[in-house]
């Protein structure tokens, strides 16, 4: 299915028939999974009562199983300013509408004297244009492999965005970022979240309806550019969701 696409007064033509997920796939086993913050790791278990066990191998009609999971830690996941925030900013009624232009950039990170590697405000702003800016944002950090789809990023101190970077976004309005690395904020900032509050605007007005995807993963084959982007989640009463995050390929219409 071919769809036509207009940005920015220009036709883009997206074929609906080629998706490319950038959603790390959940795995039961734990050596196979990414994982962060020591988080527990995503389980999967048959429901057991009575006589009864959901589980085919073990003799029952149909499988009928119990998920355990724990969104920002075990995989791709979308948050919203609930994750930050007391009161009630669930991840379902966050999102207005589900797809969007999206701009995938591919960025090294900054090493600084302390060892730190992080995405600065210098560095996007050599990177991206003030014209054409996109609501969605997607930072691939580099170098890129697909070790970061069983990673285990606890006590590693991942690359982070530093807070003026975020803030730049803001400013450009870009309204939701995607990025491949645990967090935008450092792993240990003594519950500073410097990231967070800037792209949310904590100091008002608050931006409900932005939201953070953490724990993308953009294959190298995804060239940097502009893609059509369908965003996936599960409506969560909670300020996070698993989330499949899909992109299409935009082609100037002829």
């Amino acid at each position: 299915m071919i769809i036509t696409v207009s940005y920015w007064g220009i036709m883009f033509e997206v074929n609906l028939d080629s998706p490319m997920t950038i959603a790390i796939p959940f795995n039961d086993n734990p050596f196979q999974q990414v994982n962060c913050f020591q988080a527990p790791y995503f389980e999967v278990a048959p429901v057991r009562s009575g006589d009864f066990v959901g589980s085919i191998k073990e003799g029952s009609p149909v499988n009928f199983f119990n998920v355990k999971i724990n969104p920002h830690g075990n995989g791709t996941h979308t948050e919203s300013v609930g994750h930050i925030l007391d009161g009630h900013f669930p991840i379902s009624s966050t999102l207005s509408k589900y797809h969007f232009v999206s701009e995938l950039l591919s960025v090294y990170p900054t090493m600084l004297e302390n060892g730190d590697r992080v995405i600065t405000k210098y560095t996007l702003e050599r990177l991206m244009t003030k014209e054409m800016v996109p609501e969605v944002l997607i930072i691939r950090t580099l170098p890129n492999d697909d070790a970061k789809l069983a990673k285990n990023y606890s006590e590693t101190n991942p690359p982070y965005f530093e807070d003026q970077a975020l803030q730049y976004l803001v400013e450009l309005g870009v309204l939701h970022i995607i990025c491949d690395i645990p967090s935008v904020d450092k792993e240990y900032d003594n519950g500073q979240l410097l990231g967070h509050k800037a792209f949310w605007q904590i100091e008002g007005p608050i931006r409900k309806n932005a939201t953070i995807t953490e724990l993308a993963y953009i294959p190298s084959d995804i060239k940097d550019g502009l893609y059509f982007l369908n965003m996936q989640i599960i409506p969560l009463p909670i300020d996070a969701s698993p989330s499949n995050p899909i992109l299409y390929e935009m082609k100037k219409a002829s």
